[in-house]
């Protein structure tokens, strides 16, 4: 094996786990609409270093760097809209904690 299929190897190996360590996350706060957890500070700025990595990734050669890049940009930008679409709602399958006892 040669030195640039080693890293091809090696980038698509972390690529995978990467976007493997991320799905869970992404299916429960889509599941319970929960994302009280975030900051919405944290998940700007997410947003905000990906946008000015594309201008870096864009000039890379096509590899596992582009799909792991990908991956994070959808991955932050659904979060940040969920954060701003939920963050006032109560969560799925939360206790209406304000009901009147009569």
């Amino acid at each position: 094996m040669t030195g640039a299929s080693v890293a091809l190897l090696a980038g698509t190996i972390s690529t995978v786990l990467f976007a493997s360590s991320t799905l869970p996350m992404m299916f429960k706060a889509l599941r319970t609409r929960d994302l009280a957890s975030y900051s919405l500070a944290n998940l700007v700025l997410a947003n905000v270093g990906n946008a000015v990595h594309c201008i870096y990734v864009v000039h890379l050669p096509l590899g596992p760097i582009w799909a792991l890049h990908g991956f994070y940009v959808v991955t932050s930008g659904l979060m940040l809209l969920w954060c701003l679409r939920y963050r006032h709602a109560q969560p799925r399958g939360a206790l209406n904690t304000e009901r009147r006892l009569t």
